[in-house]
């Protein structure tokens, strides 16, 4: 492998990092030691903590030794937020997302083998840790004008909100985590987001001043989109890693939706292909953009990643299907009202003419409408063109008892759910 700063820097993954020529000897060095933390403020992770999860992971195919942490005491406190104070939840509920969150982070790391991955939860250092040891031990070492003067801090004290000192005492307890795993685990480097620059400079204080070690941060870029939206977000809200939450088809249809603008940006972050793939996905999306392949490769390898080669198979298949280039039929029911929920939608108590149908989901504007579009050869019904004005679905047309699929031409789609009254 090429050398692993210079891959990072290539991917895009590289926004602030100390003293480069050092890091780059310690990797030389190596193996080194590097954590991540990742704070249970939800009963799932989300498509940005990718970012984290997979560079970690990249570490660890160079030869590196990584330490997921799922923060069990900085979870019940929180990261303070830009805006206003954070809710704080009960220790119960957050030690329940622990377990959920660090599921969710096992399957992406190795956990053999001489640089095995370990999984760590800073409640186990700071439960019996009293509030005069606390503050004898670790807070002697932080000086609050420093600490004002981190951005998120700052942003805060000249808010109408203010922080409280909860929040406050954050960045304290982060540099607590590089301190201990540092002296447990031989730890000497951290990752995080660039947002979260003044809390990895924190930790690497902080072992200066206890131990006189030189140990190493690297931030990672916020992500954006060229369309000025928020990554991560869609019309539905969140998309998140647990398939609960947002299902794999949902996630799937997020990554083959990406604009053409950022889906060269997005490999590189993202997928674990190689340049010259990636250079040659870059090359399709110029020459032949309504292809999408960069999209679908991408779209592919992220649901496999996250959600199994099975779920990606079954998406690809509804996706597919849907448009007329497979059975709907074949598609298992939690698939196919997975991806019917994307699409228009109407809910109906008894199955009523496909002229009532395709007004009644939107496709079409009215009844006239819907009846030229039928006579024009333009309307589907489950993948079947529909060649009378007065046709009226049976309930052997009803896809795993309860769904239609409707479409106007090629791309336009929608469901039908039959539920009796």
């Amino acid at each position: 492998m090429t050398d692993i700063v210079d891959e990072l820097r290539w991917r895009g993954l590289i926004a602030v990092s100390t003293d480069e020529d050092a890091l780059r000897k310690a990797f030389a060095d190596g193996p080194v030691t590097v954590y991540v933390g990742f704070d249970p403020t939800a009963a799932s992770l989300h498509v940005g903590s990718l970012v984290q999860i997979l560079t970690i992971r990249r570490l660890q195919q160079a030869g590196h030794r990584p330490l997921a942490l799922v923060g069990g005491a900085t979870g019940l406190i929180g990261d303070p937020k830009p805006t206003a104070e954070r809710t704080l939840n009960a220790p119960g509920v957050v030690a329940g997302w622990v377990e959920q969150i660090r599921g969710q982070i096992e399957p992406f790391l190795s956990f053999e083998g001489p640089n095995a991955a370990t999984m760590v939860n800073n409640l186990d250092w700071t439960s019996g840790l009293s509030a005069i040891e606390f503050l004898r031990d670790i807070g002697k070492y932080f000086r609050v004008n420093k600490m004002v003067s981190k951005e998120a801090v700052a942003r805060r004290l000249n808010s109408e909100h203010g922080i409280s000192y909860t929040e406050f005492s954050y960045q304290i307890l982060q540099g607590m985590d590089f301190l201990e795993l540092y002296r447990r685990y031989g730890c000497t480097m951290q990752t995080g987001g660039s947002d979260q620059w003044g809390n990895l400079t924190a930790g690497i204080d902080l072992i200066h001043r206890v131990e006189a070690a030189q140990v190493h941060a690297l931030a990672t870029p916020l992500i954006t989109k060229a369309d000025g939206t928020k990554f991560g977000k869609t019309e539905g809200g969140t998309v998140w890693l647990d398939p609960e939450l947002t299902t794999p088809y949902a996630f799937y249809q997020f990554w083959l939706n990406v604009d053409d603008r950022d889906v060269s940006k997005f490999l590189r972050i993202f997928s674990f292909k190689t340049r010259e793939e990636i250079e040659e996905l870059e090359r399709l999306t110029e020459e032949r953009p309504q292809a999408r392949a960069a999209q679908r490769a991408l779209a592919e390898e992220l649901t496999n990643l996250v959600h199994g080669a099975d779920q990606t198979a079954a998406v690809i298949a509804a996706s597919k299907a849907l448009f007329g280039q497979g059975e709907l039929t074949d598609l298992d029911g939690s698939t196919l009202a997975a991806a019917l929920s994307e699409l228009p939608y109407a809910q109906l108590s008894t199955l009523a003419p496909v002229v009532d149908l395709l007004t009644e989901t939107g496709l079409v504007a009215s009844k006239s409408a819907a009846r030229r579009t039928i006579k024009e050869g333009g309307a589907y019904l489950n993948n079947a063109k529909v060649t009378s004005e007065d046709a009226v679905p049976t309930d052997s047309d009803l896809l795993h008892g309860r769904w239609l699929v409707l479409r106007r031409g090629k791309k336009n789609l929608a469901a039908i759910e039959v539920v009796p009254g």
